[in-house]
């Protein structure tokens, strides 16, 4: 046995907020004596094997540190860095370019990683659900047992010790399942950032490919306009048959008759020989008169 064995074995074990879990039994050592698994005595939960890397020695005793909260430092720790990386990446080529094809080998890597990444990312966001479901049940069970215990105590079941007894442990309980559920929203949270810093990294460059074919369908949109509206009536195209028609379109509707008259005005009328014959008439009556 290692130095590292002896100091552990038959330490007390609590979790990060202080609850009491068991007691250290043994550990499994790998052939170069280093610790893989500790064996911990939980009492009716049984022997539990917990990976050495979940606990840290504290004096007298060994904390407990969860799983999901490991796997989420140790990914948003490799994707900030990979992030990092790729960003200096693509400033170094856009200050050089005639970098850019001894930058693509190191570009692949690193997209290879965010996509590693992302496949790891996705298994621990669905942990930290699991757990929040998990949590969730707890407060509902030690809320529970409080309120049993308020209900016995006012029906004289149980003395007011006692209930204080059982305040102060549910109470207990409840800030832990609270500061964990804390935890976990924050864990959430910066997940969440780094997607969107690698949206923003990422994208530009999918951007830039697609704009020509937008281009191109909003200017194939703009002659299918042109081709489907009809055509301005002119002047040329009036026909005046009693009633205003035109070419291609109804005439819109106007406000008044003043408006019409000035879109489309009357053709002058022509002088028949009806009408001259009249005007002579009247003349030579006058003209005898006098």
């Amino acid at each position: 046995m290692t130095n590292d064995n002896i100091e552990i074995i038959g330490k007390n074990v609590k979790d990060m907020y202080g609850t009491f879990m068991g007691k250290v039994v043994g550990t499994v050592t790998d052939i170069d004596g280093s610790i893989q698994s500790v064996g911990i005595d939980c009492g009716t939960q049984g022997l539990q094997q917990i990976q050495y890397e979940q606990l840290v020695v504290q004096g007298e005793t060994v904390i407990f540190i969860p799983k999901w909260r490991l796997d989420s430092q140790r990914l948003i720790r490799q994707k900030q860095l990979t992030l990092r990386r790729l960003k200096a990446l693509m400033d170094i080529v856009s200050e050089n370019d005639s970098m850019k094809e001894d930058a693509e080998i190191i570009h692949e890597k690193y997209h290879s990683k965010l996509a590693s990444l992302d496949e790891m990312e996705s298994e621990i966001k669905s942990k930290l659900v699991g757990r929040l479901i998990e949590l969730d049940a707890q407060m509902r069970s030690a809320k529970m047992l409080w309120f049993d215990a308020k209900v016995q105590f006012k029906s004289s079941e149980i003395s007011e010790a006692t209930f204080e007894t059982v305040k102060s442990c549910t109470t207990e309980v409840i800030e832990h399942v609270t500061h964990e559920q804390s935890e976990i929203s924050n864990v959430q949270k910066r997940i969440a950032d780094l997607e969107l810093e690698e949206q923003k990294i990422t994208t530009p460059a999918e951007v830039i490919q697609e704009s020509p074919v937008s281009y191109l369908d909003t200017t194939q949109q703009q002659q299918v306009v042109q081709t489907i509206l009809p055509e301005v009536p002119t002047k040329s195209s009036v026909i005046h048959t009693g009633s205003i028609e035109t070419y291609g379109a109804p005439i819109p509707e106007f406000r008044s008759e003043t408006e019409v008259i000035c879109a489309f005005p009357e053709p002058p009328q022509q002088v028949t020989s009806k009408t001259s014959t009249h005007h002579d008439d009247d003349w030579l009556a006058r003209m005898e008169a006098q």
